[in-house]
């Protein structure tokens, strides 16, 4: 199996509540972020949602897509989201927000390992599933900008929401 680990941090022009939000209902992501093509509740969790199931299944910008479980490890509202993956990859994630003044920061931690047809492609497509994660998370960012009404900035980057319910990157 290879393994990938990768991180992300989105720098949101929001309250930390309002951000918490969107992420944690992970129901609402295909409504706002390109690349989500389907979330699905599998498992109810508890009251918290710690032990929910829900499945995935993404689209980047390379044609394949990857559907995979995600169980809720750990919810500590509004500062963590945990869960483990299984199913196409497996591994971790885990959603860390913190209050800095107006803003809120974002960072996703993504360590996992893939399966089947990933890993016979692994030796030459690695530097192309890293750009592929890379343009899903960017998408991300466009659409919370959106959602939030508000500007995200990340690696570099910056999102603003227009008129038309598009996303300007300056």
């Amino acid at each position: 199996m290879a393994e990938y680990r990768f991180s992300t941090t989105w720098r949101v022009d929001a309250p930390l509540a309002a951000v918490w939000d969107a992420i944690y209902q992970v129901d609402r992501w295909p409504d706002w972020w390109k690349g989500a093509v389907r979330t699905v509740e599998l498992e109810p969790g508890d009251a918290r949602g710690v032990g929910a199931l829900h499945r995935y299944t993404w689209k980047g910008a390379l044609p394949y897509r990857l559907t995979f479980d995600m169980r809720v490890r750990r919810v500590e509202r509004p500062h963590a989201l945990e869960g483990r993956a299984s199913g196409a990859i497996e591994g971790d994630g885990r959603w860390s927000f913190a209050a800095a003044g107006a803003r809120t920061v974002v960072r996703y931690d993504w360590h996992i390992r893939t399966h089947g047809w990933m890993n016979w492609l692994e030796p030459l497509a690695r530097p192309l599933f890293r750009w592929n994660h890379d343009v899903v998370m960017r998408e991300g960012a466009k659409g919370l900008a959106r959602r939030l009404a508000t500007t995200v900035e990340t690696e570099g980057r910056t999102f603003r929401p227009l008129p038309d319910a598009d996303c300007a990157d300056a």
